[in-house]
């Protein structure tokens, strides 16, 4: 979840143009070029001014990432899924599946004047769940058969055993 991040369409190739968060783009997003292709980014635009006029755009100050709107993408959906299905899951856990990968805030410090005191505590577990996320993986294949029982044990914890709603 990125406040205002193009991405490219898996089958056209074409980036979405009309992506908006609400508040000015940071230079510390992903591919922060095409910013200059959303309309929104156009002073002569009708939206100009209501999402880029002020530093808060349509946001108070701090507040909080859960009142932001993010683009949606898999953060969102295993957030939603975890929600609906997850039984005795820490809210920290769900915080950190929603926003993991809003890297330009818990990596660069972009956004942290629409942060939360919540996000703010929340932003250790998100640095703890990062040594772990992309760029951590190893050569080493794990054991499937040996790690088996501690994963099904977990999802009987946490009520992911059963039916599930998607």
């Amino acid at each position: 979840p990125i406040p205002c991040v193009p991405w490219q369409s898996q089958t056209s190739g074409q980036y979405q143009r009309r992506v908006h968060g609400g508040c000015p783009f940071s230079e510390k997003c992903v591919f922060p070029e095409f910013f200059v292709n959303n309309p929104d980014c156009d002073p002569g635009g009708p939206n100009y001014q209501r999402y880029q006029g002020t530093k808060y755009g349509i946001y108070d100050a701090n507040c909080g990432f859960d009142n932001v709107l993010m683009s949606y993408g898999h953060d969102e959906y295993i957030y939603q899924f975890l929600r609906s299905n997850a039984r005795n899951l820490p809210k920290e856990a769900l915080y950190v599946a929603r926003f993991h990968s809003f890297y330009p805030w818990h990596t660069e410090g972009a956004y942290d004047y629409l942060a939360s005191q919540k996000d703010r505590d929340m932003l250790k577990w998100l640095k703890e769940f990062n040594r772990f996320d992309l760029y951590s993986k190893s050569d080493n294949i794990p054991d499937v058969e040996e790690l088996m029982p501690y994963y099904k044990s977990l999802l009987v914890k946490y009520g992911l055993d059963g039916k599930l709603k998607f």
